[in-house]
């Protein structure tokens, strides 16, 4: 334990953010780090509690409840506390394979259930974790660490995003060899497509990439499995395949009247197409689609609905919007239908909401809001969308309502409308060609703890298996499925 009383003796701090208004000018990781002494007075703040619920990993009230990965975080609190940050390294290098990303864009369920926050504020978990692995690589304690041995057997893993990257890892610190299969240009993922560099820059990727390579992990680039290499091929050339392509087929929005103008996009493919070109010539060719002096909207309340309106803003839009068909949180945590240690569901404002209230004045967020139609221009551009104020409740068999407030109707001015309303799986291809089953939200079909799916030697594991989730359940079950993969090849295992 690092002091019995830090928790009373010290409030909860976070290292300030660059600020917003001079952060939208480039596209540089938006954090700023705190003095190792602010770090040790925070890590003092742990209880050491008798029954950690910050690293349980469990599912209460429909979200994560502690980390998935059961990182050791009271011990490495403690640890950083004392001074002692190799061993604080150590003992979360034991847990997680890419704390470098987790410490960066992780929610951190493991604060929203850690023991301090039932009377106070939690510990600062994710900051402190952030600092310990970036001083590894500062000090050049993460090294490549090839097995000293190899088992004649070999794995193929299909796509390089954290559940990939999670079980190549660990099936090649057992000895296999490992080839990691990515279509797009780039290793990693959402982790290099899918989340902005200011969240995550991508030369920390690149790093971890790297690292593994230099460790025997062999990454295929611009090669799609069931299409450039057939899924059939793939079960002949390996002994085991882990399917780690994660739910990529974005939800659709074409009950809406008026989805098929110019000028509506898929969230993933404005982001995406702005990160590509970022990385390939710095945005100077021009090659992405551009919120430049448009009135962007955003439908969709989450994640990679925020990611748009903190790009938005770096393209230099007119004016950006993001709609959510959620009511507005709380300010405080209702104790009654959201209690400890549920993860908080509060109002915050997160960093692309507190860039664009610096800039215009106000959240950029409409609560309640469904679209009913888009109208376009005589070229068939999108010019603006109508909307409605809604309210949702649940029915007795448990099926979400959305009841229209008559006379709340708006009409918004939009050249851009990006929509991130979430994904409904996988896509089909693997699963057709090697006729894999799926459930009933067609993901594919495979046992938690266990992965393996209805063909023999063929696994599945991370967003593809569960369905849109957390970076850190993706390293989770890359690792067990790894895990369980070591079991079935060897007869058994060693993998944690």
């Amino acid at each position: 334990m690092s002091t019995p009383t830090g928790f009373m003796e010290y409030k909860r701090e976070l290292p300030s953010d660059r600020d917003p208004l001079e952060r939208i000018k480039d596209w540089n990781e938006f954090h700023r780090m705190f003095s190792e002494e602010q770090l040790r007075t925070q890590g003092s703040r742990c209880m050491d509690c008798g029954t950690p619920y910050c690293h349980t990993g469990i599912e209460l009230g429909g979200s994560v409840s502690g980390c998935p990965i059961n990182n050791l975080i009271p011990e490495w609190n403690s640890l950083i506390y004392r001074g002692l940050w190799k061993e604080a390294y150590e003992r979360l290098n034991k847990t997680n394979n890419f704390p470098e990303f987790t410490g960066r864009v992780c929610p951190a369920p493991c604060e929203g259930s850690c023991t301090v926050g039932l009377i106070g504020d939690a510990v600062t978990i994710k900051t402190i974790e952030q600092a310990i692995i970036d001083r590894a690589f500062e000090e050049g304690w993460v090294i490549p660490e090839p097995p000293k041995t190899r088992t004649g057997k070999k794995v193929a893993v299909v796509g390089s995003g954290p559940a990939g990257l999670a079980a190549a890892a660990q099936l090649n610190k057992a000895g296999h060899t490992v080839t990691v299969y990515e279509r797009a240009d780039r290793a990693g993922g959402l982790l290099t497509y899918g989340i902005p560099s200011m969240k995550l820059e991508k030369d920390i990727v690149q790093r971890r990439v790297d690292l593994l390579a230099a460790e025997g992990v062999q990454f295929v680039v611009n090669t799609e499995i069931g299409k450039d290499i057939s899924s059939e091929q793939l079960l002949e050339q390996f002994d085991s395949v882990v399917l780690c392509g994660g739910a990529t087929k974005a939800r659709p929005i074409g009950n809406v009247e008026g989805h098929e103008l110019k000028g509506i996009y898929q969230a993933m493919d404005y982001l995406n197409s702005t990160i590509k070109s970022y990385l390939d010539n710095g945005l100077q060719e021009g090659t992405y689609i551009s919120g430049k002096d448009k009135h962007v909207i955003v439908i969709g309340g989450g994640d990679t609905g925020t990611d748009c309106v903190a790009t938005a803003l770096r393209h230099g839009c007119a004016s950006v919007t993001q709609f959510g068909t959620h009511s507005k949180a709380p300010l405080e945590r209702d104790q009654l239908n959201n209690p400890w240690p549920e993860y908080p569901n509060v109002y915050t404002l997160d960093y692309a909401h507190e860039e664009a209230k610096a800039l215009y004045g106000e959240d950029p967020r409409a609560f309640s809001v469904l679209t009913k139609k888009f109208v376009g221009d005589e070229n068939g551009n999108v010019k603006e969308l109508h909307t409605v104020q809604i309210r949702r409740y649940v029915d007795e068999e448990g099926r979400k309502i959305y009841e229209e407030i008559p006379g709340t109707e708006k009409i918004w001015p939009a050249d851009l409308i990006l929509v991130a309303v979430g994904f409904e799986g996988p896509e089909r291809t693997i699963i057709d060609q090697l006729g894999l089953d799926t459930d009933r939200r067609t993901n594919v079909k495979a046992p938690y703890g266990k992965y393996t799916t209805n063909v023999n030697k063929v696994f599945a594991a991370g967003d593809m298996r569960r369905g849109q989730s957390l970076i850190v359940w993706a390293i989770n079950e890359g690792r067990e499925a790894a895990r369980e993969v070591d079991r079935f090849l060897m007869g058994s295992t060693m993998l944690p």
